[in-house]
């Protein structure tokens, strides 16, 4: 049936191709089975029909089979053939009278015959059948079917009659059939056999709680109803099992460190033992016991050395623990090993533990141990007054006693052994100590800890001498101190505090108050202890404070009354003035003096100054003195014109202007100037004056100067008139200004000079022999009591003609001013 469908598919697809036709045909096999055989051809030229023929070529070769195609088929097909036989197949192109245009044979056997059934299917585990069949003449291999239910499709080649088929799913029922191969082909499947696999094995997990036990765990097995399970120690002959429905089971009272074989297999509907599955399991070691710590040191890190003792009859390799509740941890295939780093002060529980591969044993019973104690901290120093320094420091947790050490410069180290936390040792100022303390357990030593480098306050400056430099400052001079790198001193008086700070054993404190008790203290200091706050103050006063507010009131002009204002406790004040002609004081303890004596015409530069035993103050602001002027000592007055005098006077002793003044009843003249002279008109003539004068300085001080009064001189005559006398005469005449005066009349011509007086009362004299022609000056002047003229009377011009040898006429020609 299967042939025949193949021939069909095969002629329609001859009868459809368009392959090219060539003169020689070729032919190929392409397919065979038990009984039948498909070949393909090639198409020649001129052919109207192809036939196939099977032959065999062993005998009996008489049973030949062959068949016939049409032109157009390229692949055919022959039936009716013997399993497993070699044939030679011959495809041969036919014209229409059926000659052969082209042949060509190829060889080829038919596949086997189809085998009996499967005989036996046994089990060999969830997964895999063992099959077993007979055997078939000419078959060189064979192909098992494999099939389920649930469509599952698969064939196995296989080369002997014994057969495992792997890879099939645990607890599935199985069809399977086998098919003979030879070089042909294959033969039909034999009848179907039946076969189901078993239950998989339980997926076996196991751990061990504690050294005596062991706890199997598994999922469930799908369709399983009862496991079983048995242990037995490895390379014992005693086991024991254990049927149980759960999917877990303990096994206890096991030996500790002991190597178990643990088997299971489940078992389903049917009563069939599934695939069982081995598993070993190592119970938990047993604790180590009679564990030691003890402390060690290797380069330089502190650790805890920790041994122990331990079952050797255990199995496989046993990896110990030892731990601290500090979390520190060591490991060792040995009976010792070393908790590393520990640190100082602290308590450690020490256990060991055993491991192997099931897990760690129960720790060994604890083991407290305290290392070394750590070292003290908050190492300090305290200085007391007695020389004495206590140098302390934090107590420190598991400390027994403590050891310090103190050492300055080369002298040798001491030590201080003590329970407490402080020692007391003597101790020099301004000197460098280097401490360190040790604390001590049962354990060791404390490593070292801090040094303390300490430098003692530096020693109180001897030989302080302060001294008043200034009324304000005061100079403060010491020998330097041991350890002192900076001085700091200090002036307080009360109100006020003055600092300096100098490295020089020199200190000037200035802008003190005056007048004031300052407590002077010089305090060492050094960059590393600081400052000696317990050295001795000195006491030591500032000179009186300045006077202030200083008044001068000038008495009169020889004398000046001096006051100020001061507050100074137990001081003389000396007032001083100073000028050119040197300097003039007066000493009091009140706050006003007076100075005597002063000369006139004097500048004064008034002060005064306060003193007291701590010293002298500043000068008080100086005031100016300035005294009246001096008088000149001599003072002319000389009569110019008859109105006008001319005063002048000798110099004056710091007067800078003058006022003169000439009084009479009759009137006064005055004039102010700077110069030594002056000129006053408006004089009257013949009047007795009364000569003063005022002297002013520069700031306008005065002096009244009082001089012998000056009489002024006669006026001179009015009217004068020039009279022709008998012969060659003149008359001179005038009006008198008043009596008691002789008048001297003089002519001056240009040849003769003619003189003629009067005596008092009389106004008139004669000049004789006049020489005519010529013009005369005139001038009658009076003549004072000692006999000489006045000097500035005016002149009168008179021409005198000639009237033949004598005097003609008189002609007045005018006045004149006196040259």
């Amino acid at each position: 049936m299967g042939a025949m469908k193949w021939l069909v598919i095969f002629v329609l697809l001859g009868i459809c191709s368009k392959s090219s036709l060539s003169s020689d045909i070729q032919v190929s096999v392409f397919s065979v089975t038990t009984k039948s055989a498909i070949l393909r051809w090639t198409r020649v030229t001129g052919a109207g029909s192809y036939k196939l023929t099977a032959t065999p070529k062993s005998p009996p070769s008489n049973h030949v089979v062959f068949a016939t195609f049409g032109p157009n088929t390229v692949l055919g097909s022959v039936n009716s053939l013997s399993p497993n036989v070699v044939y030679t197949f011959t495809v041969e192109a036919l014209d229409e009278s059926q000659q052969t245009l082209s042949s060509a044979a190829v060889e080829s056997s038919t596949a086997p015959g189809m085998m009996d059934p499967i005989q036996t299917v046994k089990t060999i585990d969830s997964k895999t059948l063992m099959a077993s069949f007979n055997s078939e003449t000419g078959a060189t291999q064979y192909t098992i079917r494999i099939e389920d239910a649930n469509g599952f499709f698969r064939e196995d080649i296989v080369s002997s009659t014994t057969a495992e088929i792997k890879s099939l799913t645990p607890y599935t029922e199985y069809m399977l059939s086998i098919m003979a191969s030879n070089s042909g082909g294959r033969s039909q499947p034999s009848l179907p056999q039946t076969a189901k696999t078993v239950l998989p094995p339980p997926q076996l997990s196991a751990s061990s709680p504690s050294n005596d036990s062991i706890i199997v765990s598994w999922a469930p097995v799908a369709h399983a109803v009862q496991y079983t399970l048995s242990i037995y120690e490895f390379g014992s002959n005693t086991s024991m099992k254990h049927n149980t429905s759960s999917t877990n089971l303990t096994f206890p009272g096991l030996d500790a460190g002991s190597l178990y074989v643990i088997e299971g297999f489940a078992w389903d509907l049917e009563g069939r033992e599934g695939e069982g599955l081995s598993i070993n399991q190592t119970t938990r070691p047993p604790s180590p016991y009679r564990a030691n710590v003890s402390m060690v040191m290797s380069n330089g890190v502190a650790g805890l050395s920790v041994s122990w003792e331990f079952d050797q009859e255990v199995y496989g390799s046993i990896q110990y623990h030892a731990m601290s509740d500090q979390n520190l941890t060591c490991n060792s295939t040995s009976s010792s090993c070393t908790l590393q780093p520990v640190g100082c002060g602290e308590v450690h529980t020490v256990q060991v533990t055993a491991s192997n591969d099931a897990g760690p044993s129960q720790p060994s019973s604890p083991v407290v141990v305290i290392t070394f104690p750590c070292p003290p901290e908050s190492l300090a120093l305290v200085e007391s007054t007695e020389g004495n320094c206590t140098l302390t420091w934090d107590t420190v947790p598991h400390a027994d006693s403590y050891q310090a050490f103190i050492k300055r410069g080369d002298e040798p180290e001491e030590t201080c052994n003590t329970t407490s936390n402080n020692c007391t040792y003597h101790c020099k100022c301004g000197n460098t100590y280097l401490m360190s303390v040790f604390a001590f357990n049962q354990a060791g030593s404390s490593p070292q800890g801090p040094i303390l480098n300490y430098t003692t306050l530096p020693c109180c400056p001897e030989g302080v001498l302060v001294s008043l430099v200034s009324t304000d400052t005061l100079e403060v001079t010491w020998t330097a101190s041991q350890g002192a790198q900076l001085y700091e001193t200090r002036a307080a008086d009360g109100s006020e505090v003055i600092l300096c700070n100098d490295t020089a054993p020199v200190c000037a404190l200035s802008d003190l108050s005056c007048d004031s008790p300052y407590s002077v203290l010089v305090t060492p200091c050094n960059e590393i202890s600081g400052c000696n706050r317990a050295c001795k103050a000195h006491t030591k006063n500032t000179a009186p404070c300045m006077p202030m507010n200083l008044m001068l009131n000038l008495k009169n002009s020889s004398c000046v009354s001096v006051s100020w204002t001061a507050n100074n406790s137990a001081a003389t004040y000396t007032v001083s003035a100073s000028g050119d002609d040197g300097e003039h004081t007066c000493t009091t303890s009140g706050n006003s003096c007076d100075i005597t004596d002063l000369p006139c015409g004097s500048m004064y530069e008034v002060s005064v100054t306060a003193t007291s035993p701590f010293g002298q103050s500043l000068p008080s602001y100086s005031d100016s003195l300035e005294t009246g002027p001096c008088c000149p000592v001599n003072l002319t007055v000389d009569q110019v014109t008859q109105a006008v005098t001319n005063v002048s006077w000798s110099h004056a002793k710091g007067a800078h202007s003058f006022i003169t003044s000439l009084t009479s009843t009759r009137g006064h003249a005055r004039c102010h100037t700077q110069d030594s002279h002056c000129l006053m008109g408006c004089i009257t003539c013949g009047t007795n004056y009364t000569v003063t004068m005022e002297a002013f300085s520069h700031s306008g001080r005065s002096s009244n100067c009082s001089y012998r009064g000056f009489s002024s001189s006669a006026c001179c005559p009015s009217g004068v008139r020039l009279y022709k006398m008998a012969g060659n005469s003149l008359r001179v005449y005038w009006r008198s200004a008043g009596s008691g005066h002789s008048y001297i009349t003089d002519m001056v011509g240009s040849s003769n000079n003619y003189t003629c007086t009067a005596s008092s009362g009389e106004s008139s004299c004669d000049v004789g022999t006049v020489q005519c022609g010529d013009v005369y000056n005139v001038v009658v002047a009076p003549l004072t009591p000692e006999g000489s003229k006045v000097l500035f009377c005016p002149q009168r011009l008179y021409s005198v003609t000639c009237s033949g040898s004598s005097v003609g006429t008189v002609i007045y020609r005018g006045k004149r001013s006196v040259d």
